[in-house]
């Protein structure tokens, strides 16, 4: 299965481990809970659909990497305890509490969850002297005499052993104990993934035309060449950089990350096309329904790669546009029950701070995603200069009252470059395949989905009229007229 089933089904069975009966008693006990065993390639998303999961449940996340570990971190180390035994004084061997279950009590303090996933990554691939440990921890829960807490789910993975030297094949015992996941490389899966993160728009246009280039590892005389999840994820980000810094993105750069001689020199010379593409099409006047003709004519002649990185350069100044509003909308959802009851009577000073003891508590479970993060700091950044000002509370509206109507004017503007990127398809492309490509980008979209079905776009609709969303538009029209009730 992809990445995107694997989350689904640990999801589900968190569910299931969660479920108590009447009195309060897990219907499948602590010690029955098989852990979940993710069993994939290097570098394809297991760590980050964990942290993942754990946001959207909202219970805490205990990470460990088991290479890093000794026998004595994870069991605990040995002390002598003196017992009375028939009345004669004993020194007995007893081991202090494992590192890894000590961690994940400290969460459950300091991040104030009962619940949580204890995460053991590359198992698998432990030392020798660890590896009976481990067995006996993929057993019975337990390091030593400590257990995991009830409460906690146990979710492990590793590697197949054509991938790292060091993985171990476990034995049928062990596997039987175990719930058993296999995770292939899955381009369309990390595609959604990436279009919420904000991957750079030259990698999804490349691999758009280049599936084959997502993933690969491969051994040869020469050595080990491999590209991975990873690798793209991670290069987005320093090419991000590098472009806000104004410095140069080459080979040398790509070939950093992309450890595939070949695919790092293709996507080098693409991502030089790619940037003349942003200089020769404007971009802005395209999205702003003025493009000149020659542009036009241009774009209806070029080849399929050019298209496709034509269609990735609109898609990305349009996701930038739409992120921003559905940020800022996500933003007035949250300040809103707040600032009702600060204007209900409740003291602006208090509220800011629970609000940072929530924020501190996300980070303390391990949960907190920059997207969040940013949410949190434009709400503490609002109610920290009202509350330092000694605002009064119509000055606190008229402030969000602005942030409301900035935001709907942004909203328009991003509304009406989507209709026009999608006229200009219409007119250039009127036979062709790149309508169904765009249409299907803003269907996958996170950001360009949660904004057509809140703002509309009529285009969007006469072109995709099967997935029926004004129906989902109405509704959700209505539920957004309480940015009227402050």
């Amino acid at each position: 299965m992809n990445i995107a089933e694997a989350k689904e089904q640990i999801k589900n069975a968190m569910t299931a481990y969660f479920t108590k009966d009447e009195f309060g008693n897990f219907l499948i006990p602590p010690e029955a809970q098989r852990p979940v065993f993710l069993m994939g390639p290097p570098g394809i998303g297991k760590t980050a659909i964990m942290k993942q999961i754990a946001h959207e449940l909202g219970v805490g996340l205990v990470s460990y990497s088991m290479t890093h570990h000794t026998r004595q971190s994870a069991l605990g180390l040995p002390v002598i305890v003196h017992k009375d035994y028939g009345g004669e004084d004993y020194a007995v061997s007893e081991y202090t509490m494992s590192e890894i279950i000590a961690s994940v009590y400290d969460m459950i303090e300091k991040g104030g969850v009962k619940n949580g996933i204890l995460f053991l990554d590359e198992i698998n691939c432990v030392s020798e002297t660890l590896t009976p440990t481990m067995l006996q921890f993929l057993q019975y829960k337990t390091f030593g005499k400590h257990a995991v807490p009830p409460g906690w789910i146990v979710v492990t993975a590793g590697n197949p052993l054509e991938y790292n030297r060091s993985a171990r094949e476990f034995d049928i015992v062990t596997w039987d104990r175990l719930k058993r996941i296999d995770i292939e490389p899955d381009y369309g899966a990390w595609r959604e993934f990436a279009l919420k993160k904000g991957v750079h728009a030259a990698i999804l246009s490349y691999l758009e035309a280049r599936r084959e280039n997502f993933y690969r590892v491969e051994l040869s005389v020469e050595g080990k060449h491999f590209v991975t999840v990873r690798s793209w994820t991670d290069l987005s980000d320093m090419i991000k950089l590098y472009e806000l810094n104004n410095l140069p993105v080459d080979k040398l750069l790509i070939a950093q990350y992309v450890q595939d001689r070949d695919i790092a020199e293709d996507f080098a010379v693409y991502y030089e096309l790619f940037n003349k593409y942003k200089s020769d099409y404007k971009i802005e006047l395209i999205l702003s329904g003025k493009a000149p003709a020659d542009i036009e004519q241009r774009a209806a002649s070029a080849g399929f790669d050019e298209r496709l990185s034509l269609i990735g350069l609109m898609l990305d100044r349009l996701h930038t546009d739409v992120r921003a509003v559905m940020e800022t909308e996500d933003v007035i959802s949250e300040l809103l029950p707040i600032l009702k009851e600060v204007k209900a009577g409740a003291a602006l000073a208090d509220k800011l701070e629970s609000l940072k003891a929530q924020k501190q508590r996300e980070e303390r479970r391990g949960t907190l995603s920059p997207e969040r993060l940013r949410q949190y700091e434009r709400m503490l950044a609002f109610m920290s200069g009202h509350e330092s000002r000694g605002s009064d509370f119509p000055s606190i509206k008229a402030d969000f009252d602005g942030m409301v109507a900035a935001m709907r004017s942004d909203a328009a503007a991003a509304k009406g470059k989507m209709e026009a990127m999608l006229a200009f398809a219409e007119r250039v492309w009127p036979e062709g395949q790149e309508m169904l490509i765009l249409v299907t980008e803003l269907t996958i979209s996170w950001y360009a989905a949660r904004f057509i079905s809140r703002y509309g776009c009529e285009s969007y609709y006469r072109h995709n009229e099967e997935l029926m969303l004004y129906e989902r538009h109405s509704r959700i029209i209505s539920q957004l007229n309480i940015l009227e009730e402050l």
